[in-house]
């Protein structure tokens, strides 16, 4: 259960989303919306109304010289009631 939800994304824009009750977490790229529920019930013990899943896409690179790539994956946009509060320790 806990392997679907990998990380809570930290940016500047999700830790903006946060004051309107919309958390941004790595996703597993296997991972459904109901899995997600799931899995954000079992660590934070909240209900989302919403939960929006977004590919992220790949991003070609080159470092020193070489190619390669960077990122990748999903992502998961959970929104929650007005009382509701997910705390990142």
């Amino acid at each position: 259960m806990t392997t679907i939800i990998k990380n809570p994304r930290v940016t500047e824009k999700a830790s903006f989303m946060q004051e309107q009750n919309v958390y941004t977490f790595d996703v597993a790229s296997s991972a459904n919306k109901k899995e997600i529920d799931k899995a954000i019930f079992a660590l934070y013990k909240v209900h989302p109304i919403k939960i929006n899943v977004l590919k992220v896409p790949v991003k070609h690179i080159i470092s020193r010289g070489k190619p390669g790539k960077r990122g990748g994956g999903k992502k998961a946009l959970v929104y929650l009631k007005k009382g509701d509060k997910i705390e990142f320790v």
